[in-house]
């Protein structure tokens, strides 16, 4: 089972890119709370060049709260990141499974609320 939901945009900047997976993300009820843009931390942190990677960590409060709500301790593994990753002829985004993630909690209640969200972020991801 793969682990992210993903889509390569062709002929796309990092930036252009960016801005279309926020749009699409706010359409499907998602906000951006954290953002780090881990090419520049790299060069910062390690003097490293890194292609364009950065990661957004999306968020449907409604969807946190039920999840929250069955399982108090499922906040460690919020948000939902995103990421962009520069390839070559594009970028790819890539977006966790939030089912894939779920699966070691022990918790039968928890995949009714990850399988909603998959749908949310998938239906995200596809109209990027």
């Amino acid at each position: 089972m793969s682990y992210t939901l993903d889509r390569i945009l062709a002929d796309t900047d990092m930036a252009t890119a960016e801005e279309r997976t926020r749009a699409a993300l706010m359409a499907n009820g998602f906000g951006v709370l954290t953002e780090i843009d881990v090419s520049a931390t790299m060069k910062k942190k390690l003097d490293v060049d890194m292609a364009g990677y950065k990661i957004l960590g999306a968020c449907s409060p409604q969807m946190a709260y039920d999840a929250i709500q069955l399982e108090p301790k499922l906040g460690a593994m919020l948000p939902c990141n995103v990421i962009l990753r520069a390839v070559d002829g594009g970028v790819e985004v890539s977006a966790i499974d939030p089912v894939a993630s779920m699966m070691g909690v022990d918790n039968a209640e928890l995949p009714k609320v990850a399988d909603v969200v998959r749908g949310m972020l998938q239906k995200a991801v596809d109209e990027i």
